[in-house]
């Protein structure tokens, strides 16, 4: 089933402006962080504004966190980890995730339209990767691994001590996780990397972007006042200040960092990082390549591609390269092109909108920047390229790209190779499938791919060969709690989720007696 017939099966929700959605979920908001086990305002007394990238109005306030905060943070979570039996009790860690699931549940459609507010989430987005879908399994198959995992295995019978020794490893929780979310997909993300450091025992400072602070804050309120988990286990501290989100990056009782965002913040995150030799995990940028083979069925490529679209292209793991037959490019350039003129910007509160706005002004002058540079160096842009000469009067202020096709470059071209993160598709066209494939991998970035074809197998053996972390073949959907995402090369290093994701917050102690 694709996503969109996943969309297509949801109740029609009731119908609210974003005005009138952003009204609710304003006067419903947690603004305080949670530290300590206790929810909070900045010891400074300060707040930072929430605006709605719909609308362009404030939608709230939310506490500043302060250095000082941040160091309370850390110290709480050093203190739950050392003093407490977290890290040792499975009983207790899966009791507590399963009250936060139960409690999340219970303000599904409270999230529901704080995602559309606040990250200006297109409402359909809402009932497949913004929210329902990690809803449904990001907790859940953390808490089957609980029960499943291999916490110990035994060596017995071998090495330089032979029989007279016996030998076995634990896999232990790391300690302090850093965990840091970024604005695009601010629950999906969040949930995950809390849920798979918890379950295995570590405990958790979590940065939220300050774009989208609320989906976190509404976390740790729920944890506060709705389950049992220990205080300073997991610590929300929303925070505009760059200098002081860095903290749980240098701090050195902090021991491992899960950060999501962009690569070249990263590459500092990394560096600064490797000056206390902390462990990182990194879900970082990509430019992933959807490759139509000769023999594919046009019908099933072109809907495909309307994911550049959707939630104005802001997601690492969007298709924004096609890689399209030469002979067949005509045909493809126009198929784009009538689906794309069919795409309009919308209001992300209202159902049928696929194309919602972009985070912020600074965003969209991003996008199209690359866009103008790319016209300048000879480009054609066949559909788009601007932001929205009219938009209805409820979403006049909000920051809006027209869907944007790109023909008339190489593989060189800065925007064939940068990631734009906006609603922006690059169409490259190859005269053999050898060529495709060394299209496809000439990136710096794997984080995700897809190939068509009318043979599966032919599709398969394609996809082997692509250096990317992720690959959907004819359509097929890789998401979700149980299945490892992460990327190749510049995409990043480790994994979120399955087996692989939940080992990577745990140690391996070997221990030999006799």
């Amino acid at each position: 089933m694709t996503a969109e017939e996943v969309i297509s099966e949801q109740p029609i929700p009731e119908t609210l402006s974003s005005a009138e959605l952003n009204a609710r979920a304003s006067a419903r908001a947690e603004s305080r962080m949670l530290i300590g086990g206790k929810l909070v305002g900045s010891s400074s007394g300060e707040t930072f504004k929430n605006v709605s990238p719909a609308t362009g109005k404030v939608l709230g306030s939310t506490a500043a966190a302060t250095f000082g905060d941040m160091d309370a943070a850390i110290a709480s979570a050093r203190r739950a980890f050392d003093d407490t039996d977290w890290s040792t009790n499975v009983a207790l860690r899966k009791h507590c995730l399963m009250q936060l699931q139960d409690a999340l549940e219970q303000e599904q459609e409270d999230l529901r339209e704080e995602l559309v507010a606040e990250a200006g989430a297109p409402l359909m987005t809402t009932h497949i990767a913004q929210l329902d879908w990690p809803l449904a399994d990001g907790l859940c198959s953390a808490v089957e691994l609980l029960d499943s995992f291999a916490w110990e295995r035994r060596l017995d019978g071998g090495g330089v001590g032979g029989d007279n020794t016996h030998r076995v490893v634990w896999k232990e929780a790391v300690g302090v996780v850093g965990a840091i979310v970024p604005w695009n997909f601010p629950f999906e993300i969040a949930i995950n990397k809390l849920a798979q450091a918890l379950a295995t025992g570590n405990t958790l400072v979590l940065k939220p972007d300050p774009n989208t602070p609320w989906t976190s804050t509404r976390l740790g309120r729920l944890i506060a006042e709705r389950t049992d988990l220990p205080p300073g286990v997991v610590n929300v501290v929303p925070t505009p200040d760059n200098s002081v989100a860095q903290l749980v990056v240098t701090d050195p009782r902090v021991d491992l960092i899960s950060f999501t965002g962009s690569t070249s913040v990263g590459k500092v995150i990394a560096g600064k990082a490797a000056e206390t030799l902390k462990r990182v995990f990194l879900e970082l940028g990509g430019k992933s390549a959807a490759v139509m083979l000769e023999d594919a069925d046009i019908e099933a490529v072109i809907p495909n591609m309307a994911g550049v679209c959707m939630h104005a292209g802001q997601g690492c793991g969007i298709t924004t390269r096609l890689v399209t037959p030469r002979s067949r490019l005509d045909e493809v350039m126009n198929r784009l092109t009538e689906m794309f003129e069919l795409i309009p910007p919308g209001d992300p509160a209202l159902p049928d909108t696929l194309l919602g706005p972009v985070i912020n002004a600074r965003q969209q002058e991003r996008i199209l920047g690359y866009v103008d540079r790319a016209r300048a160096a000879g480009a054609e842009i066949a559909v788009g390229g601007t932001a929205p000469r009219e938009l209805p009067e409820a979403i006049s202020g909000g920051t809006f790209v027209l869907p944007t096709l790109v023909a008339g470059v190489d593989n060189s071209a800065e925007i064939a190779r940068e990631e734009v993160f906006g609603p922006v598709l690059v169409v490259l066209p190859y005269d053999s499938e050898d060529e495709a494939l060394r299209i496809a991998n000439d990136s710096e970035y794997g984080l995700s791919g897809a190939v068509f074809s009318t043979s599966r197998e032919r599709a398969l053996t394609f996809a082997r060969n692509v250096r990317t972390g992720s690959m959907s073949v004819n359509g097929g959907i890789y998401y979700g709690g149980d299945a490892p995402f992460g990327g190749y090369k510049a995409s990043g290093i480790g994994r979120q989720n399955g087996l692989e994701g939940f080992e990577s917050y745990l140690e391996t102690k070997l221990v030999a007696y006799t």
